[in-house]
């Protein structure tokens, strides 16, 4: 075997990782894409079926975190950390997997109609995954860390809204006549909701530490 040939077998896959971790937040952004006009749409047929369509993409998302595994475990040379792989990988689709979780409550427990809560927070979370998207494309060179900064920054503040936006829904809640058992679902509906802009601050405390690492 020429020389060449054998230091390409140990050679980072940069564009392997970093092409995975792409797909998975441009899948991520198609979610909340795709949710966002769900719960802003105003026949419920319609609405349901954009919904119930997050599956596939749910299952998308989990194929490509599993080929990231795949090469993590092929690889002996990784471009960082490999528990920052993983770590990110996960953080990535815990993302999706929240997201489908909302999804399935409102189709599910036939939530019919629109609110404004689930439209913000819907907001809310495209946002916060545009940011993902932003930095994580960023990874690849880290030539602009500024940028990748302040698209983390961007995720927190976004999480912030998201638990001020919780506390909004469950006043809003408890201080209503509602049917108790719509009450309930709504409840675990506004909670799950939050959970998804939890996951978006995990992935991007995530992104914080590899840059600290690696600048």
């Amino acid at each position: 075997m020429a020389f060449g040939s054998f230091v390409k077998l140990f050679m980072p896959k940069d564009r392997v990782f970093y092409g995975l971790f792409e797909e998975v937040t441009a899948s991520l952004v198609q979610m909340s894409e795709v949710f966002k006009k769900a719960v802003s749409e105003e026949d419920y047929a319609r609405r349901d079926s954009l919904l119930k369509s997050l599956e596939e993409l749910e299952h998308k998302n989990d194929e490509i975190t599993h080929r990231i595994f795949i090469e993590l475990g092929r690889n002996f040379i990784t471009p960082f950390d490999r528990e920052d792989i993983h770590f990110l990988a996960t953080s990535l689709d815990d993302v999706a997997d929240y997201i489908w979780g909302a999804a399935k409550r409102i189709v599910n427990y036939s939530i019919h109609e629109k609110d404004a809560i689930t439209v913000g927070f819907a907001d809310i979370i495209h946002r916060s995954v545009n940011e993902l998207n932003k930095a994580v494309k960023e990874l690849r060179n880290m030539r602009d860390l500024r940028s990748i900064t302040e698209a983390c920054v961007k995720i927190n503040s976004l999480e912030n809204e998201g638990d001020e936006l919780l506390d909004k829904a469950m006043i809003g809640l408890f201080s209503s006549n509602i049917n108790p058992i719509e009450l309930i679902k709504k409840k675990d509906l506004f909670q799950m909701l939050e959970i998804v802009t939890d996951k978006c601050e995990d992935a991007a405390n995530v992104i914080e530490s590899i840059i600290i690492k690696y600048s």
